[in-house]
């Protein structure tokens, strides 16, 4: 069984997301049922069918999250010491050579990746082409648009 790779900070948001759908998602939606079956019939029920499709969706993740928190390879990045590469965990700031717009992304684990927040996953092209450089290197990105260069400004670990 692969153990992939979460940040501590990832690990904390999912135990929350856990614990947040167990004490306050499940009982909300375990009073829509109850609520709902005090209308009568079920079969034509829509508060029901809606309220039960809720309870599948939440246990469904419920679910998910417990499996990828027990087989979680959490990693405290902060105790890794390798300052000046990028590793697992680091976050870089990049300047692409052609538009000279700068950005920051944290390398983290596939499935605490969210490109909304600036998390990129470690499998991502781009994250590829930046592990093991350091600041002042410059990585070469294979991406679907075609070849993108980046210098690496900074590189922090928190």
């Amino acid at each position: 069984m692969d153990r992939a790779p979460v940040t501590s900070k990832g690990a904390e948001r999912l135990k929350a997301e856990l614990n947040e759908l167990k004490t306050v998602t499940r009982p909300k939606i375990v009073e829509a049922i109850s609520t709902a079956r005090e209308h009568g019939d079920l079969k034509e029920n829509a508060e029901y069918h809606a309220a039960r499709e809720q309870q599948s969706f939440a246990e469904g993740r419920i679910q998910e999250l417990e499996s990828i928190l027990s087989t979680a390879q959490i990693i405290d990045i902060t105790t890794l010491g390798v300052e000046g590469r990028i590793v697992f965990g680091a976050t870089v700031k990049l300047e692409d050579l052609d538009t000279e717009e700068t950005v920051t992304y944290q390398i983290v684990g596939d499935i605490e990746a969210d490109i909304k927040r600036k998390l990129i996953a470690v499998s991502s092209p781009i994250a590829r082409a930046m592990i093991g450089k350091e600041e002042g290197d410059v990585a070469t990105v294979n991406a679907p648009a075609g070849i993108r260069e980046y210098e690496i400004i900074d590189i922090s670990y928190i």
